[in-house]
């Protein structure tokens, strides 16, 4: 049950993230990386089985984790539901139960029913995340500002999961016609350009959650201008220009 186990789960399942923790305070990096394996575990939970059943019954175990966590139960002996039972409060175990129910879209093969559904899946998946990060780290404030930060950054892995997501035979756009994914691209540039505007209400504590969404602006800003690179893969960049971006972020102590 050691920070270990959940650094490489992180680090396996989510390196841009890894990597952004890992440029933060040790301190901080204790707290956050359970959150994060939490996320990577419940995330690729329903891709584990073939059969829808049985990977609600996996996302229903996370499901009663956070209820033992919100309720101050005994949790149970787990890798990453141990450590993260000691770091999470109990309102944000509440909350995440969200997040554990969006991902039930990954275990079966129908389309969102509008762009209402796909944006709230990614509110819940990414936004409330980016949220609950800066609360286990002890910031208080700023919940729309980093909720909208979390939303762009979501946004922004979706897009680039697109070709994957297609391949797998799931339906990941409501619109992808190019001036759909264009306009969506937007709608998420609208949302990271409302977080930084609110630079001021996200609290000094929060900011080694906030800087996990250092790629979000250039993937969303190439998809709105260039909506052809979403179905192609082409979206990531550069290796030099990502570990760039992230150690100016680190130096300057901004996200």
């Amino acid at each position: 049950m050691t920070l270990e186990a959940c650094a490489d789960i992180v680090r396996r399942g989510d390196p841009d993230r890894f990597a952004a923790v890992m440029a933060g305070p040790v301190a901080a990096r204790a707290r956050l990386l359970p959150l994060y394996a939490f996320n990577v575990e419940v995330a690729r939970a329903p891709w584990l089985a073939s059969e829808p059943m049985i990977a609600e019954m996996r996302l229903q175990w996370w499901r009663d984790a956070l209820a033992e966590i919100a309720a101050g139960a005994p949790v149970r002996r787990h890798e990453v539901a141990t450590p993260l039972s000691q770091v999470l409060p109990r309102e944000v175990a509440v909350a995440l139960d969200g997040l554990v129910l969006a991902r039930r879209w990954d275990a079966y093969r129908d389309a969102f029913a509008d762009e209402a559904a796909l944006e709230g899946h990614i509110a819940a998946t990414s936004g409330d995340l980016m949220w609950a990060g800066a609360r286990v780290l002890g910031a208080e404030g700023g919940a729309q500002a980093l909720r909208d930060l979390g939303f762009a950054m979501g946004l922004a892995g979706w897009l680039m999961a697109v070709p994957e997501l297609e391949a797998r035979g799931r339906i990941p756009l409501v619109d992808g016609r190019p001036q759909g994914v264009a306009a969506l691209a937007r709608r998420g540039l609208a949302r990271l350009a409302a977080a930084r505007a609110a630079r001021g209400d996200i609290p000094r504590a929060a900011i080694p959650a906030a800087r996990t969404a250092w790629r979000a602006g250039p993937i969303l800003a190439r998809a709105a201008r260039d909506p052809g690179a979403v179905a192609q893969g082409r979206l990531g960049g550069s290796e030099f220009v990502r570990r760039g971006g992230l150690l100016w972020r680190g130096l300057t102590g901004r996200w």
